[in-house]
């Protein structure tokens, strides 16, 4: 590498310690340590190897800087800061506080030039995943030889944690086993945990497991910018695999008493140590100094990375004449268009009843993948069971990308984050299946996709304990509430085909992730559910059955239990009652409709509330009141038949009636 250049890279890589630690001790909080023992591959980073264009971050075809080891984030904003992003000097000054673009860890959508939300370490590097797989996905169905429209590269920077997590294994054997050739994962080796030495508490052979992954792996000095050049270089221009590079670091780097110490991982240095690491660093005595010479360097490199782009966009130009029909499918995916009389086709579709929801799902899928291609969708391991799968398109593999279903094997929480990876290429919508009571080992994925706004569905089968057999284990219960108490996720319990279909719809028009609650049981057609979207899912709740009178009961059920609370109420009006029966399958936009709205179905009008659904009850109070009456399961499921588990637990119009009239 020439001379001078390495001369401006640590030139660069010093600027960013220093405004590292003073953003850190400005806000006297933060992470030091990762920024000032990586700001010399950061410098090269932003200085040499990425290809992007900072005055356009969602230019389509850049390449992506995922920083796993999100703690580091202020390595990260002062790197977009110098290089020409949205990202001013104020804005560093104001890192960790209220309403500013440079929050504790990057957050999506938040901060120009951030890919992703990352701080629950490990979920980055399965971010990145997904981001690579989706690359290559556009790559089969857009490239030709003479129009490579997506070549790019997905870097990530992880620590310790990061590789810690268990999520960062099922990512990486996944990453391995399709060969993604344009993946790159650097590791900040730097043997310091948060609590100490890494040394205490993991002793594994890195570079070997992810050879075993089918991974190739390099090692490199952090500091030696001539070895970084000449790794990266190779992997630029012959990378077949998905590559592991183990850059070795002092964290700290700079500090004379802390640097190398878990004591600099995740607390300010100091004021004293701060001008004890600025004077032997040999930087001036001034706040938030940057060097003119270190704006000029990155000034100058932006009229090639704006060339970049425009040549991207000229060869968009010329394949867009050349392949008219294709730029139409490429036009539909970046705007994720939903076709004109999207809702009248859904209806359309024939659906037998009696049918379990899951399956109804499926026959929705097979008719979505047809009409939308920006739909891809994948399965842990249970497209046969949990009904994911889009029988016209191929499987997904190493060797051929073209495919639109995804096997990702038994890897529940990997799947999640890698499908917020696919969503921020910002062409796809994917969605990913699994077992409802699986939930569980996605959670943080699915929170941190509803924190960050993308739009992922998750079809969540086995919706209850009315699956049978399997008993407990496989019974959710407490499932539904915990979902919905996620900020931003759309969690939705269709009761019959009919809101299977607008279930779907609600999840396509929601630029934000989606939990579609599917039966594996029959469950029969309702008539009352046969109402336009606007008029019934798209408000959350609906009438599906009036009463000429005031009610004494306000039946509300989401699910499988529709059809149940319709028998109940055909029973208590038997005994003289007037009963209305809500569905209620969105609690979440239920909760956006006007107050009058919500006042004529469950206000203070609608008689005794009863809320019927098979989970707990936790939740349904706002709905029904403290009053109100709620039909719930309190305890986990058992093993036996669907007959039985619903007289067991209350679930038959007899057991409902002695609760309500006792």
């Amino acid at each position: 590498m020439d001379v001078e250049l390495k001369k401006q890279l640590a030139k660069v890589a010093n600027t960013v310690r220093e405004l590292s630690i003073e953003a850190v001790q400005k806000a006297n909080s933060g992470h030091p340590g990762l920024p000032m023992g990586c700001a010399e591959f950061g410098a090269y980073l932003y200085g040499v190897l990425l290809q992007h264009n900072p005055k356009n971050p969602k230019w389509l075809n850049r390449d992506r800087f995922v920083l796993s080891a999100g703690h580091g984030s202020m390595m990260l904003y002062s790197l977009l800061h110098l290089s020409g992003f949205d990202v001013s000097m104020d804005d560093l000054k104001k890192f960790r506080q209220l309403h500013s673009k440079t929050p504790g860890h990057p957050e999506y959508h938040m901060t120009e030039g951030v890919e992703a939300t990352t701080g629950p370490l490990g979920q980055g590097i399965a971010n990145a995943v997904g981001q690579a797989l989706g690359l290559k996905m556009l790559g089969a169905k857009f490239n030709s030889q003479d129009y490579p429209l997506f070549n790019s590269k997905v870097y990530c920077l992880a620590g310790d944690g990061c590789f810690m997590e268990g999520v960062s294994s099922e990512a990486s054997a996944f990453a391995g086993h399709l060969q993604l050739d344009n993946l790159v994962l650097i590791y900040d080796y730097n043997h310091v945990t948060l609590d100490g030495f890494l040394k205490d508490c993991a002793s594994e052979d890195t570079h070997m497991r992810y050879k075993s992954y089918g991974w190739d792996v390099y090692e490199i000095d952090g500091y030696d910018f001539d070895q970084m050049d000449q790794v990266f270089t190779e992997i630029k221009t012959s990378q077949k695999k998905p590559c592991l590079v183990i850059m070795r670091t002092i964290i700290g780097k700079g500090s004379p008493n802390k640097a190398g110490t878990h004591k600099v991982h995740g607390s300010p240095l100091g004021v004293e140590e701060v001008a004890a690491t600025k004077k032997a660093l040999g930087l001036p005595e001034e706040d938030f100094y940057v060097p003119q010479s270190v704006y000029q360097f990155f000034e100058q490199r932006q009229a090639k990375k704006t060339q970049l782009e425009q040549k991207w966009k000229e060869m968009l130009r010329l394949w867009s004449e050349a392949k008219p029909d294709l730029y139409k499918v490429f036009m539909t995916m970046v705007e994720k268009k939903i076709p004109d009389g999207f809702e009248q086709e859904l209806k359309k579709a024939e659906i037998k009843s009696p049918m379990a929801t899951r399956s109804a799902s499926q026959v929705v899928l097979n008719m979505i993948g047809d009409l939308m291609p920006q739909v891809y969708g994948g399965s842990a391991d249970l497209s046969s069971s949990d009904m994911t799968m889009m029988k016209k398109f191929p499987i997904v593999s190493s060797g051929d990308f073209s495919g639109r279903n995804i096997k990702y094997g038994v890897r529940e929480f990997g799947m999640a984050a890698i499908a917020s990876g696919l969503s921020q290429t910002d062409m796809i919508v994917p969605y990913v299946g699994t077992f409802l009571t699986f939930s569980d080992y996605m959670r943080n994925a699915i929170r941190l996709a509803a924190l960050s706004h993308v739009q992922v569905v998750y079809q969540l089968t086995h919706d209850s304990i009315f699956l049978g057999e399997d008993g407990p284990t496989h019974q959710p219960v407490e499932h539904l509430a915990a979902l919905r108490a996620i900020p931003n996720l759309h969690v939705i319990r269709p009761a019959d085909n009919s809101e299977v279909k607008m279930a779907w719809l609600a999840a396509l028009r929601y630029r934000g992730p989606t939990a579609i609650v599917l039966s594996r049981q029959n469950l029969p057609e309702i008539p009352a559910t046969e109402v336009p979207y606007e008029e019934g899912m798209g408000r959350g709740a609906y009438l599906v059955k009036k009463s000429d009178r005031k009610p004494d009961f306000t039946l509300v059920a989401t699910g499988s239990e529709l059809a149940l609370a319709l028998d109940v109420a055909a029973a208590l009006e038997k005994t003289g009652k007037a009963v209305r029966v809500v569905s209620m399958p969105c609690w979440e936009l239920f909760e956006m409709q006007p107050d009058s709205y919500k006042d004529l179905l469950v206000g203070k009008e609608a008689g005794r509330k009863v809320s019927i659904e098979a989970g707990v009850s936790f939740g349904w109070a706002k709905w029904i009141g403290c009053d109100g009456i709620s039909i719930s399961i309190e305890s986990f499921g058992a093993s036996a038949p669907q007959s039985d588990l619903a007289a067991e637990f209350g679930f038959t119009v007899d057991a409902i009636l002695h609760r309500l009239l006792k």
